[in-house]
């Protein structure tokens, strides 16, 4: 197939390319990218007109197995497994609507999220890449316990070792408590470093990254010292406040942690929790804080936790949220093409239109590089050369 708009951004380069045709290959891989002149009358060109067509979009942190409500925990525990995956599989198809091709979701129940994925390629429907965390692993009674990942500090390895051998792609853990789980306070820390850093070397033995869950700033620091690959939400909360450190700030700047800021909510709506609401100011000053001295960040979404966090969400955060840290429009859509599938460990598969990788493509009215708001104009969607 040859795929052509009236402009296409790659995400590999600022520029954006006029009247240019992908060639998408039998196996939906991206074969070519070339000027519509060299291709000349085709049978095989389809021309979807005043469009731009931009890589899918990649959300680095969602939870398919939330449903968005007010409380997305008394569902969950309500639901058996046949009822829960059949939700999360319609979480995942709201998702992709919208041009997310690539889900990381980041704690399930009971392993679903990798029957979710691990059925996506069968059958003629079509859902977006998940990269499945299983259980996120927890304290007894700690953050998102009703997962089923509670073990006792000091047995992480063996948690993460059971994850690797059911075959996660990437490992969650909860170094702090959160907005959704009374027992623990979100500025608390459930592990301390010691226990993060055998996290971290028991899923790199395995070949997968970790993610750690930190809101308190000293969860936060812990996860920066021993150099987590991603710092889920990073919101520095102390008891009462957002820790305010200059010299912590330049160093998670400077480390190579990627810095996953779940920010997007529904546009005019509110953070969900009040603790976050509370400290949103201060959140936000530390994030443009962050961005602007090189921090590694990459905005995602959290969706599922509440009902401003529905699974199709990123592009909002794309919209609102990414120009108020000081990110061009090209910026913002690299940060959730480009540099969201780095932060996942698969830009060699998605991220960019370029040859050899999947032909993961949404297709927009408009030119979002004149206007964000055009990512909502949603006219295509393609996973690895399906349409949508």
């Amino acid at each position: 197939m040859l795929l052509t708009g009236r402009r296409l951004f790659t995400s590999a380069s600022p520029a954006v390319l006029d009247d240019h045709v992908l060639e998408i290959d039998e196996h939906g891989r991206i074969a070519g990218v070339r000027a519509r002149r060299e291709v000349g009358r085709s049978a095989e060109l389809v021309d979807l007109g005043d469009v731009t067509l931009l890589p899918g979009l990649i959300d680095i942190h969602q939870h398919l197995c939330f449903d968005a409500t007010l409380d997305p925990v008394v569902q969950l525990q309500a639901d058996d497994d046949a009822a829960l995956l059949a939700r999360m599989r319609s979480a995942a198809r709201r998702a992709l609507s919208v041009g997310i091709t690539t889900v990381r979701d980041l704690g399930d129940r009971d392993y679903l999220s990798l029957s979710l994925r691990d059925s996506s390629g069968s059958g003629t429907e079509v859902l977006p890449r998940i990269l499945a965390a299983g259980p996120p692993i927890t304290t007894p009674k700690g953050h998102c316990w009703f997962l089923g990942g509670e073990v006792e500090p000091g047995d992480v390895a063996r948690a993460v070792r059971a994850r690797a051998e059911r075959g996660v792609d990437v490992v969650k853990i909860m170094a702090s408590g959160g907005n959704m789980t009374p027992t623990v306070g979100a500025h608390e820390s459930q592990f301390g470093g010691d226990d993060i850093a055998v996290a971290l070397r028991e899923a790199h033995a395995a070949g997968l990254k970790l993610a750690v869950h930190a809101h308190g700033v000293d969860a936060v620091r812990d996860a920066l010292t021993v150099g987590a690959d991603s710092i889920e939400h990073c919101t520095l909360f102390t008891a009462d406040g957002v820790a305010d450190e200059p010299d912590l700030l330049d160093e998670l700047a400077s480390s190579r942690s990627v810095l996953s800021m779940t920010a997007a909510v529904v546009s005019g709506s509110a953070p969900p929790f009040p603790a976050i609401r509370q400290r949103m100011a201060a959140i936000l000053a530390n994030h443009q804080q962050l961005y602007r001295r090189g921090a590694r960040v990459v905005c995602s979404s959290d969706a599922g936790v509440a009902p401003t966090k529905p699974h199709d969400v990123l592009p909002d955060g794309v919209v609102d949220f990414l120009p108020m840290l000081g990110m061009s429009n090209a910026d913002a859509i690299v940060n959730v093409t480009a540099g969201a599938a780095d932060a996942c460990g698969i830009a060699d598969r998605t991220g960019t239109l370029e040859p050899g990788k999947d032909a993961d493509v949404l297709v927009v009215d408009g030119n979002p590089l004149d206007d964000l708001s055009a990512l909502r104009d949603v006219v295509a969607v393609y996973v690895r050369g399906r349409r949508v």
